[in-house]
């Protein structure tokens, strides 16, 4: 039986056209997806994988975050399980594959093993994680946050979208508030597969990266207070203008994270203005602010310059700034023996492959605070993520497939 499991081979059309069959829920005009956390699109496509999944003979589980659990049982169901996942909903103006590969991948690899008769000892499970992406509810990561004790259920249950929904309110209305408790229960090894998000294997013109961990993330809530006056009457030096204040503050930073670090990250990803007016200087202005860096001393480093610069440019421009931090997600070592199973699993394939160290944030991160994990990566289309045009080859997909499955019966094994 071993052999004959270290044989198998996913479907790699079967995969293709699962992705492009959810691709059509929440399609864009422009190729993309728009399946954000929780909205009725959301809903459609776990309508649909929670279908496809109770086709193949699965349980199904749904805990009081929205989390979905679905579990193939092995011939030993009381021993640990080997989990995959990933998650569904999308950026406003998403791509095709973000987190879906990794669902509907673990799908096909429960479908393979269907299609053959195998039977592992240990259970396999799949998950679905809540409001990965962050773009509707802050902050990311949020379902797989809570399920591993980093935030409060009433936390996540009161995480509000611009309009005052949120989450709790959200579940209950799509249908996906579950009875079972958020929390882990033992699990001997878990695994993502994903797209890079990056140019790095696309570059070096390599398949498989095998993650020995992520990067740290930091997010803040920048907010710039002057004082309206009107565009045309007020001169300029007699102006408390929070726009002037925030180009200073974002030229500094930019400047400071460049010559800092080449592994250094800094993003801008949100701005408004009020009143938000033509001809009026603003009253106030938020920003939204990313800052990463896979050392902890490196992202601590970015952590004192913000509040550093941001006092320098209040005092210079008399412009009031207030600092928020929003969330912190240190940096993250994945488990030696996972990575050990991704890059056996990859030359056993003969596939081209490297380590490397995650630059997005994933589920994987809080998975690995109760179980071990680490996670496979494949090339997209000039690292180009986050975006309508996002695209990957499907010789790829169908690869770190593979891999997955094979690093997935490494760990659980085969009945004989």
């Amino acid at each position: 039986m071993e052999n004959t499991a270290q044989s198998l081979r996913i479907d790699g059309a079967r995969l293709w056209a699962s992705l492009m069959e959810m691709a059509r829920i929440g399609a864009t005009p422009a190729g993309g997806c728009n399946r954000q956390a929780l909205t009725d699109e959301d809903k459609q496509g776990r309508d649909l994988f929670l279908q496809w999944c109770r086709e193949i003979g699965c349980e199904v589980r749904i805990d009081r975050m929205g989390n979905i659990f679905v579990r193939r049982a092995g011939s030993e169901p009381d021993a640990p399980p080997v989990v995959t996942g990933s998650h569904l909903d999308t950026q406003p103006t998403g791509g095709k594959f973000d987190g879906v590969y990794g669902v509907l991948a673990g799908l096909e690899v429960l479908r393979t093993l269907e299609d053959q008769g195998v039977r592992t000892r240990a259970s396999l499970e799949l998950v679905v994680w809540t409001n990965e992406e962050g773009a509707r509810f802050s902050p990311a990561m949020i379902g797989s946050g809570v399920w591993a004790g980093e935030f409060s259920l009433e936390y996540g249950h009161g995480r509000a979208d611009k309009s005052g929904a949120t989450i709790g309110e959200e579940l209950r209305r799509i249908g996906y508030l579950g009875e079972e408790p958020a929390e882990p229960k033992p699990i001997a090894a878990a695994f993502e597969v994903h797209i890079e998000q990056g140019p790095i294997l696309e570059k070096k013109n390599e398949v498989i990266g095998v993650v020995t961990g992520v990067q740290g993330i930091r997010w803040y809530d920048v907010t710039f207070h002057g004082t309206p006056c009107h565009a045309g009457p007020t001169p300029m030096a007699d102006r408390r203008d929070p726009v002037q204040a925030l180009a200073l503050l974002c030229e500094r930073l930019y400047s400071e994270v460049k010559a800092y670090s080449d592994d250094a990250r800094m993003t801008c990803g949100d701005l408004r203005a009020e009143p938000g007016s033509r001809n009026t200087v603003p009253e106030k202005v938020a920003l939204a602010l990313d800052l990463r860096h896979p050392q902890p001393e490196g992202l601590e480093h970015l952590h004192r310059t913000l509040y550093r610069m941001a006092d320098q440019v209040e005092e210079a421009t008399g412009v009031a700034i207030d600092v928020r931090e929003e969330w912190h997600s240190p940096p993250v070592v994945f488990d030696s023996q996972c990575i050990e199973a991704v890059d056996d699993a990859a030359k056993a394939l003969g596939c081209s492959h490297r380590k490397m160290v995650s630059g997005a944030g994933h589920d994987s991160v809080y998975v690995s605070r109760v179980a071990p994990v680490s996670m496979i990566f494949v090339p997209c289309a000039g690292g180009l993520s986050h975006n309508e045009a996002e695209s990957a080859e499907p010789d790829h997909l169908e690869a770190g497939c593979n891999v997955l499955l094979q690093a997935m019966l490494a760990r659980a094994g085969t009945a004989s």
